[in-house]
């Protein structure tokens, strides 16, 4: 049995149930808000497309090998982009019916997952369960039969992150600057976000999360759209 194989039968965080891709449906609401940033990717500028081509390149090869393509997001402290690149991913890849992609996320230390971006992927369409704590394991889902990928606070290098042979995502410039190599990463792509904390306490907070949401989800749709 190949890797690619054994990965579409085992329950990890970030599994996206490949053997079952052809039967899922997303939840309504994430996939009329999918539809809506899928109009938005003809205003992604090409810098970003280039760098969203390298990881699409690593899932196709991945695919084409029969191995699964693992994707590790990474920011500083693994609270609010790099979470919802994770969750993007899945859903994006779901929505392509491309299977075999496991995405995780990290930090370069850990926190919790903001609840301003827990707010901001509730409103578009992800249901998400809190179980509380300072560093709570939230239970989300993106269809209507899958999965639930287990989200919360790690470094990168922590379980259950893959240890060698992903793709290392960094999502903020610090992450970026702080790690200029990521250990047991095949690859390092820099596919920096500004960070809505910047907001956090300011009448714009909310749309500042929101923007970023839309922005995550457009690049990572794009990103799979080339990745079959």
């Amino acid at each position: 049995m190949n890797r690619g194989r054994r990965h579409q039968t085992q329950q990890k965080p970030g599994y996206t149930a490949g053997s079952r891709l052809e039967t899922r449906r997303l939840h309504p609401r994430l996939q009329q808000y999918i539809s809506r940033a899928l109009s938005l990717v003809g205003g992604i500028p090409d810098e970003r497309k280039r760098a969203l081509g390298r990881v699409s390149a690593f899932v196709a090869a991945k695919r084409a090998t029969g191995d699964a393509a693992e994707l590790v997001f990474i920011c500083t402290h693994n609270s609010r982009r790099s979470q919802m690149g994770q969750l993007w991913a899945a859903a994006a890849a779901a929505h392509f019916k491309i299977d075999g992609v496991l995405a995780y996320s990290g930090g370069t230390e850990a926190t919790a997952f903001n609840p301003r971006a827990v707010a901001a992927m509730r409103k578009a369409g992800f249901v998400i369960e809190n179980p509380g704590g300072d560093n709570p394991r939230y239970r989300v889902t993106f269809d209507e039969n899958g999965s639930v990928i287990e989200c919360f606070s790690k470094q990168y290098r922590d379980p259950p992150n893959p240890a060698s042979g992903f793709a290392a995502i960094m999502t903020c410039s610090d992450a970026d600057e702080a790690c200029p190599v990521v250990v047991g990463a095949s690859l390092r792509v820099p596919i920096p976000y500004e960070d809505p904390k910047s907001a956090d306490g300011k009448s714009d907070e909310s749309d500042r999360y929101d923007a970023r949401c839309l922005q995550i989800g457009t690049e990572m749709l794009y990103l799979f759209s080339r990745a079959s």
